[in-house]
């Protein structure tokens, strides 16, 4: 006896809508088997990492800080996956965007202006695209494989900033630590409510930006050319789309967006530049992206969820004493069945037999 995977006649709407679902039930399984090989109470661990964490107020702002760069990233890589380009450097993009918005309060910090901040968000934009460029002219122009060098410009990104903060933008007033100035008031993104938590405008952002690609991607021209070319190819060709200025497009769209997200995150949360400014947010937007069925609005619900592992996994390390790595096995678990249960989207599970396999083989001759 074995099992096999035989191909549908047409996509199920059932699995397609279910296979999130069941991805998040079979992560929570696999996460009550993780708690009790570690020796802690699984029922009492679940509750730490993904109750107490939406119990108060404090938390429920953490929960828009680390989902507004998720969504934001998230939404530009749906542009991207749909249109068949697989842009896996947005930590890259997301770095250099910070760095680039950042240049005005270290390099002009006696600038005060209210277009500071404007000014930084736009810089930050441009240099997430610029920075998507480079994977995006390597596959337009030599058909280089983008999976490849999007992911390994991360590396140089990251490579660049800890040489940054520790020479040329190091603070001179900052005792040798590898950090730049501290931004001026006029440079910090501001809280969505005042004195009442660490929320700030960037989670915003991240909504606009959802909601925007959304009605793109449902509604203009260029999102049904983003679909017609990323499902078939060659019938985008003949209806006169050009494949290779949708990978300019969707390469400059999803830097910008994750540069935003970098510069947002560096303004509103951390309030300086420093070697590490992200906790792997371009990474985890992937697994946002998929969980979201590459569907900007389901972007918003599976950004809340992923943000939700880092608040929990915070919350988690200090109430049971796990270690963080915990919070990674966690999202690597669902990515893993999110991708094993889209399958059923497209196959079904049958179960051959001996006598079954008999049978067949007997009919056919």
């Amino acid at each position: 006896m074995r099992i096999e995977l035989e191909k549908r006649p047409k996509a199920s709407k059932l699995y397609g809508f279910l296979s999130p679902i069941l991805a998040l039930a079979l992560t929570l399984i696999a996460g009550l088997v993780i708690f009790a090989f570690l020796g802690k109470d699984p029922i009492e661990s679940l509750d730490a990492m993904f109750v107490e964490p939406l119990l108060d107020v404090w938390s429920l702002h953490e929960l828009a800080v680390k989902a507004a760069p998720l969504i934001l990233i998230g939404a530009g890589l749906v542009v991207c996956y749909r249109s068949n380009n697989w842009n896996i450097g947005a930590e890259g993009q997301y770095t250099i965007g910070a760095v680039f918005g950042s240049a005005i309060p270290v390099l002009f910090y006696d600038w005060h202006s209210p277009l500071v901040l404007p000014a930084m968000i736009i810089l930050g934009a441009i240099g997430g695209a610029l920075y998507a460029g480079i994977p995006a002219l390597l596959k337009a122009h030599f058909n280089t494989n983008e999976i490849l060098t999007s992911l390994m410009l991360v590396y140089i990104a990251q490579l660049f900033l800890d040489w940054l903060v520790r020479g040329a933008w190091r603070n001179p007033e900052g005792h040798n630590f590898p950090e730049s100035r501290e931004f001026s008031p006029e440079a910090i993104l501001p809280a969505i409510w005042a004195d009442s938590g660490r929320a700030h405008w960037g989670f915003i952002f991240a909504i606009v930006a959802a909601v925007v690609i959304w009605f793109m991607m449902r509604y203009t021209l260029k999102g049904f050319e983003v679909v017609v070319l990323g499902e078939a190819e060659r019938a985008g060709r003949f209806a006169g789309f050009s494949s290779r200025r949708m990978v300019w497009f969707s390469f400059l769209l999803s830097g910008a967006l994750a540069g935003i997200a970098g510069i947002s995150e560096v303004s509103g949360t951390i309030g300086h530049l420093q070697p590490n400014i992200s906790p792997g947010y371009g990474f985890t937007a992937i697994i946002v992206a998929f969980l979201g069925r590459l569907n900007p609005l389901g972007i918003i619900a599976s950004g809340l969820v992923l943000a939700l592992t880092y608040v929990g996994g915070e919350a988690a390390q200090l109430s049971i004493g796990v270690s963080d790595k915990v919070t990674f096995a966690f999202r690597g678990l669902l990515l893993f069945f999110v991708l094993s249960c889209d399958t059923l989207i497209l196959y079904r599970i049958r179960i051959v037999g001996h006598r079954a396999k008999a049978v067949l083989k007997e009919a056919s001759t």
